[in-house]
């Protein structure tokens, strides 16, 4: 594209906005940045090194030896990744460790999508158009266990939603809706129609 476009897609596990993100990367031709596999990324290392996930120094010290080859660990897709993930992404002083690394990413020449909690209020405040995905908790529920379970984790909906519902509550400080951020409530749209719906939002926003 001709002019940078940053995409800031935020909302909570489950709500769609990864896979928005990833499609809207691909219609505006834009790298695209998940941000949460950083702290899952932080939460694995540390369970690794057999640290403590309650210990906001030792998480701070991993994080701010981040590499970009954790990322491609197949375990950071797992259910237990993401509970790791929540249980780190509280902290401040690892939220400031990864910061640059996601705004480097952000200002690259071009523009690009990020996914997260916090890039429309923290990472990329200056960002031309800002989403927030959400749908309802049990919702979401419902869409991670037939994600896990096509994976081939034997997991319980009902747990699934239980720990949504402790997610949401933990990741909360970090989960502030931009005031300019447009939302979309993907609760009654299946995935087709989430995306378009995200797109036109989009076009109209920047008016291409």
């Amino acid at each position: 594209m001709s002019a940078s476009l940053v995409i800031a897609v935020d909302g909570p596990a489950a709500s769609g906005k990864g896979t928005i993100a990833k499609r809207l990367a691909g219609e505006f031709h834009l790298p695209m940045l998940d941000t949460g596999l950083l702290y899952r990324a932080v939460g694995q290392r540390m369970a690794d090194l057999g640290l403590d996930l309650d210990d906001e120094q030792a998480a701070e010290r991993v994080a701010r030896d981040f590499a970009l080859e954790w990322l491609v660990d197949e375990r950071l897709r797992t259910r237990m990744a993401g509970e790791q993930a929540s249980r780190v992404a509280r902290f401040p002083g690892l939220r400031s460790a990864l910061r640059q690394f996601q705004q480097d990413f952000a200002r690259q020449p071009g523009g690009a999508v990020l996914d997260g909690r916090d890039i429309g209020t923290v990472i990329a405040p200056w960002a031309p158009v800002k989403l927030w995905i959400d749908a309802e908790v049990a919702v979401r529920a419902n869409r991670r266990f037939r994600e896990l379970t096509g994976r081939g984790e034997t997991v319980v909906e009902s747990e699934i939603l239980a720990d949504l519902v402790a997610r949401d509550q933990r990741d909360a400080p970090n989960m502030q809706i931009a005031p300019n951020a447009i939302r979309l409530d993907t609760t009654d749209l299946n995935v087709e129609q989430a995306v378009a719906a995200a797109l036109a939002m989009v076009r109209k926003r920047v008016h291409i």
